[in-house]
């Protein structure tokens, strides 16, 4: 049972090394056309609807506006929110 296990494992080894390989050819096309001066905005939308065909969903973000008359408040409620700075 145990030569099964590894055979099949071996067989898994070769078909990652083999897509790996495949990869690493179309990443060097795509840095060959990315040489040609392609537009900022194309790769932007050919990621996008790369990670949106992947299933990424886009979050999209609303600017929030506070109605505290002073920086000083606004400020410190800002320091004492706990969410991660990337977030917000």
């Amino acid at each position: 049972m145990s030569d099964d296990i590894n055979a099949q494992l071996l067989d898994a080894v070769r078909r990652l090394t083999e897509r790996v390989e495949s990869l690493e050819t179309e990443i060097k096309g795509i840095k060959l056309i990315n040489a040609q001066n392609v537009p900022e905005e194309t790769v932007v939308a050919i990621a996008a609807a790369v990670a949106a065909y992947l299933g990424h969903r886009a979050k999209r973000r609303q600017a929030h506006f506070t109605r505290s008359s002073s920086w000083q408040s606004t400020t410190r409620r800002s320091q004492h929110v706990h969410a991660p700075l990337h977030l917000r």
